[in-house]
C-alpha cells in the first residue's frame, strides 16, 4: 500500500476537515429554521434538503414517506414529538464547530441550546426525553426513559461546559449523571439497566453503559473540579469492568450488544457490529489513559485492530457494517459505523501512522460517496453494491442528527495535523474569573501539548465576561 512517506503525503489535509465542516455539514444546519426553538427545543426532523418537515404528510419528501413504509425504518419518523436526545446531539454540533473554527455564533447556538436543556431537566426524575410538538407537553412517566436517552441529553450540556466552564451548567450536569447513576446502577445485577432498575426490565443493553462514557464522561471528566473528577473515574472504572465482564466475547473478539438470552448472543443480532465494538473497545483505550491503567490499554488496543483488519474491504477501501448471522460481511455503509471506524483507526494512527494505508481509502470514500454535496450532511445508508444512499433512511430522524458527522471532522482535523506534523488550533470560550494556564485546556478526549494560548474577543452574550481562547496545540496523544 506504499511507504509511509507516501502514505504521510496522500493523507487528507487538516484545513480540509476544517472546510468539511464549514462546507459540507453546516451547509445542512446553519440555517434559522433548523436552530429555532420549537416549545422548548430544536426540531428533531429536517428533509434531505435541509428543510422543516411539513405537517401535512401529503407534502412529506419522498424519503419520509418511504420510511413510514418500511418496518425497519418506520420507528425512526415520529413526528409528533421532538427528541431532547436530536436536540442535545444539535447542541453538541455547534460546540464543535466552534472549537475547531472560534466562530462565536456557533458558540451562541450550542449556548441556546444548553439552556433549552436545563430547562428540560424534570425535577427529582433526571431529564424529560421527548416534547410534544403540538402541545408542547414534556413526556411525564420517568419509567419510560431509557439510561442512554438521559447519557445523550448530558451530550449537548457536557460540550457546552467543556467549552465554557460555566458553573451554572455544571450543577446541571452533576444532578443528572448521580441521578442516573443512582436510579439505573443495579449493583446486584451488576450493570446499568436500560428503565430504571425497580421496573421489570429484561433488556441488558450495551449502549446503557457505553453511553455513559462517550456521550459525556470521556468529554467532561478531565476538566471538571474536585471531588467530581474523582468519583467520575471511579465510575469510569467501574463501567469498563462491567463491558468487559458482562458483554465482551472471547471467541469472537468484539461485544454482543445485547446480553441476556442465547439468541441475542448471536452474530446480526441487535447492536452486534463493528460499530458498536470497535466504538467500545476505543472508548477503553481512552479511559485506559485517563485513568493511567495500562490493561484497559493493552485489552483494546490489538482488539480494534482486529476489528479494523476484519471490517476494512480491500477491493472499494470501504468499511463493512458487520458480520452477518452466516458469518458473512454486510457491505452497506451506515453512517456512524463508518465514523467510529475512521476515528478508533485515527486512535491508533497517533503512534502508528501506516494505519493510513486504511485512512487514506476510507477518509475519500467518505468524502466521495457518504457527502451529500448538494445539500449538505452525511447519508445515513448506502447501499454497499451501487454506493447509492437508501431512499428510506432520511438524513436527518430522531437517531440521526449531527453529532457523528460532526464528531468524525474533529478527530480528522486533530490527527491529520499529527500525521502531518503541524501545530493546530481549538478554540474555548473562559470566563473572566478564571485564570487559565497550560493546564487548563485539552484537546476533547485527547492529550496533547499546549504551545501556547492567547485571549481574543470578548462575547457580549456570556454570562461570565468570557472570551475567545485560540489555544494551539501539538504532539496529540
Amino acid at each position: 500500500m506504499g511507504s509511509l512517506s507516501k502514505l504521510i503525503e496522500e493523507a487528507v489535509e487538516p484545513r480540509v476537515w476544517k472546510e468539511h465542516v464549514m462546507k459540507d455539514l453546516m451547509k445542512f444546519w446553519d440555517k434559522p429554521e433548523a436552530v429555532a426553538l420549537h416549545g422548548g427545543l430544536f426540531n428533531t426532523y429536517r428533509t434531505n434538503t435541509g428543510n422543516d418537515l411539513p405537517k401535512d404528510q401529503e407534502q412529506w419528501p419522498e424519503e419520509f414517506k418511504q420510511a413510514l413504509k418500511d418496518p425497519i425504518t418506520v420507528g425512526l419518523v415520529q413526528p409528533e414529538y421532538n427528541f431532547v436526545r436530536a436536540h442535545s446531539r444539535l447542541t453538541y454540533a455547534f460546540g464543535i464547530a466552534f472549537h475547531m473554527t472560534g466562530n462565536p455564533h456557533y458558540l451562541e447556538v450550542c449556548r441556546k441550546g444548553a439552556l433549552a436543556l436545563a430547562e428540560a431537566m424534570d425535577g427529582n426524575y433526571g431529564m424529560h426525553v421527548t416534547q410534544e410538538t403540538e402541545s408542547g407537553k414534556w413526556d411525564a412517566d420517568y419509567k419510560l426513559r431509557t439510561s442512554q436517552d438521559l447519557a445523550y441529553g448530558l451530550t449537548g450540556l457536557g460540550m457546552y461546559y467543556f467549552l465554557t466552564h460555566d458553573n451554572s451548567i455544571l450543577h446541571k450536569i452533576i444532578q443528572l449523571k448521580d441521578y442516573i447513576f443512582k436510579v439505573y446502577m443495579d449493583d446486584g445485577k451488576g450493570y446499568l439497566t436500560w428503565y430504571p432498575r425497580h421496573t421489570k426490565d429484561p433488556d441488558v443493553q450495551i449502549v446503557a453503559q457505553l453511553d455513559q462514557l462517550y456521550a459525556y464522561m470521556l468529554m467532561l471528566t478531565p476538566c471538571l473540579p474536585e471531588p467530581y473528577q474523582s468519583i467520575w473515574k471511579k465510575d469510569m472504572k467501574k463501567i469498563v469492568d462491567i463491558l468487559i465482564t458482562q458483554f465482551y466475547s472471547e471467541h469472537y473478539k468484539f461485544f454482543w450488544g445485547v446480553e441476556n438470552t442465547s439468541t441475542s448472543m448471536e452474530l446480526g443480532s441487535d447492536h452486534t457490529d463493528f460499530g458498536h465494538s470497535v466504538k467500545t473497545f476505543w472508548v477503553i483505550l481512552k479511559v485506559g489513559e485517563l485513568l493511567g491503567d495500562p490493561f484497559y490499554i493493552d485489552f483494546a488496543r490489538p482488539k480494534i485492530d482486529n476489528i479494523i483488519h476484519s471490517a476494512y474491504i480491500e477491493e472499494t477501501g470501504s468499511w463493512a457494517r458487520r458480520l452477518d448471522k452466516n458469518g458473512n460481511l454486510d457491505i452497506d455503509k451506515e453512517w456512524w459505523i463508518l465514523a467510529e471506524l475512521d476515528q478508533a483507526c485515527e486512535i491508533l494512527s497517533i503512534h502508528d501512522p501506516y494505519y493510513y494505508k486504511y485512512l487514506n481509502n476510507t477518509h475519500r470514500y467518505w468524502f466521495d460517496k457518504m457527502v451529500d454535496k448538494e445539500n449538505g450532511e452525511i447519508w445515513h445508508m448506502l447501499d454497499g453494491r451501487t454506493d447509492k444512499p437508501v431512499i428510506q433512511y432520511p438524513k436527518a430522524h430522531n437517531w440521526k442528527t449531527s453529532l457523528h458527522s460532526f464528531e468524525h471532522a474533529l478527530f480528522g482535523y486533530m490527527t491529520a495535523s499529527r500525521i502531518k506534523d503541524t501545530e493546530f488550533d481549538l478554540y474555548y470560550a473562559l470566563p473572566e474569573w478564571e485564570k487559565p494556564s497550560h493546564r487548563s485546556f485539552s484537546p476533547y478526549m485527547f492529550f496533547g501539548n499546549v504551545v501556547n494560548y492567547c485571549r481574543e474577543m470578548h462575547l457580549s452574550f456570556m454570562p461570565d465576561g468570557n472570551h475567545i481562547y485560540r489555544v494551539t496545540f501539538n504532539g496529540l496523544h
